[in-house]
């Protein structure tokens, strides 16, 4: 069993940044954000593997998520933040092998955290 705290949310202005960080209880074998906006569903955001990164193409040269092995923690730079970014962002994780295909896909993933509100808003 593998328990998920995440931190970092925020409000912040439109342009501005936020450092997301999500740290897991055990080792993982790959860890994911998802958000999710009112009304809307929950989507993709990005994804690390041991060996591989996979991005939105929303947030993709915005976004940067990357991990402490030593610790066991998985953080999303966020960068260049707009309105529509406001969310709740929740960190998912795997404890098995998963195929790049699928990385960005809710369902593949056991383990989820609580949820970090991100409000981007002047």
């Amino acid at each position: 069993q593998v328990q998920l705290v995440e931190s970092g949310g925020e409000l912040v202005r439109p342009g501005g940044s936020l450092r997301l960080s999500c740290a897991a209880s055990g080792r993982t074998y790959a860890m994911a954000w998802f958000r999710q906006a009112p009304g809307k569903e929950r989507e993709f955001v990005a994804a690390r593997r041991i060996d591989i990164t996979y991005y939105a193409d929303s947030v993709k040269g915005r976004f940067t998520i990357s991990r402490d092995n030593a610790k066991n923690t998985v953080y999303l730079q966020m960068n260049s933040l707009k309105p529509e970014d406001t969310a709740v962002y929740y960190c998912a994780a795997r404890t098995t092998p998963i195929t790049f295909q699928n990385m960005g896909v809710s369902a593949y993933y056991g383990y989820w955290g609580q949820g970090t509100q991100v409000t981007v808003s002047s």
